[in-house]
């Protein structure tokens, strides 16, 4: 059986994922940012999920839940992301929000991933997968959300040297692209359904092999390019 590990599971895509896994039988654990969120998301799955509490950019609380945890990792979805503040115009910028959005965006995937690492090779390898963003794209001379751009361009960086460094361990490590998601942050105009995207990213999870690794590729299964 499966067992994956899911950050910020409590809306959005990452709630998706859950109901997905779950549907093809996985073990789950999840990660939530408060007591509360964790008694909300094991009453709405009916016990079914295993929420884990930290906050991605409490290192020191992602390594407590790391070595609380026994249990081996199949699959690791770093998901946890902002769209960043208000003002982050090149020509206006809200620093401390940018610090935030690179504390949860860049920082965050490679501090669950480098923690849970022990757990991803305790079996046989595990996956490391990470939410990325089409807006990351150095193609985009865009200027609009240049925090939340650059985050997603440095998260991408940060993965591409991990699969590098975990190649030999047989790890493979990819980005994903869910595109413009119906959630909260992407907004009820968006193109698509957030069940499709967290469907396409699992049965993606279950097809990567080692030489995928290091690569971007969208949720519908399609390389991307940097």
């Amino acid at each position: 059986m499966t067992t994956c590990l899911i950050t910020a599971i409590n809306r959005g895509i990452g709630r998706e994922l859950v109901a997905a896994a779950l549907a093809k039988g996985w073990t789950v654990y999840g990660s939530v940012r408060s007591e509360e969120a964790a008694r909300e998301i094991t009453e709405a799955f009916e016990g079914k999920v295993m929420p884990l509490v930290f906050d991605v950019t409490d290192h020191k609380a992602v390594e407590a839940a790391a070595d609380a945890l026994d249990a081996p990792i199949d699959v690791l979805i770093n998901n946890a992301g902002i769209i960043g503040p208000d003002r982050q115009s090149p020509l206006d910028m809200d620093y401390d929000g940018f610090h935030e959005t690179l504390a949860i965006n860049t920082l965050g995937p490679l501090a669950v991933s480098q923690s849970f690492l022990a757990h991803i090779l305790k079996d046989k390898p595990g996956t490391i997968i990470t939410v990325s963003s089409q807006m990351s794209w150095m193609g985009y001379r865009k200027s609009d959300r240049i925090a939340y751009r650059a985050s997603k361009a440095a998260v991408n960086k940060v993965m591409q040297g991990l699969a590098t460094e975990l190649e030999n361990e047989r790890v493979p490590v990819a980005l994903i692209d869910p595109g413009w998601v119906r959630t909260d942050m992407g907004g009820p105009e968006a193109d698509n359904c957030p069940a499709d995207v967290a469907t396409g990213i699992l049965n993606l999870s279950e097809t990567l092999t080692l030489k995928d690794t290091g690569k971007f590729f969208k949720w519908s299964g399609e390389e991307r390019p940097f």
